[in-house]
């Protein structure tokens, strides 16, 4: 390997995975969901942010609804 090289000669081009970048967002929890999934991340080895990310895109995928009832 050379000790350095010469990049000025080197031609950029876009990320082809710029559109698939994720999007940082703010998002509320409860400290009992974020434990939840941080045991249970720790049980199957991947980080706990990237598993709330794979459940919420297993439930957009599968078009999952929220059933709850509101009581007065």
């Amino acid at each position: 390997m050379k000790k350095e090289y010469d990049l000025s000669k080197m031609k950029s081009r876009p990320n082809p995975y710029a559109k698939r970048l994720k999007k940082q967002i703010t998002l509320r929890l409860d400290p009992e969901v974020i434990e939840y999934f941080k045991e249970l991340s720790s049980e199957k080895g991947i980080p706990y942010q990237s598993l709330i990310n794979l459940y919420l895109q297993d439930c957009a995928t599968a078009h999952r609804e929220l059933k709850m009832s509101w009581s007065p």
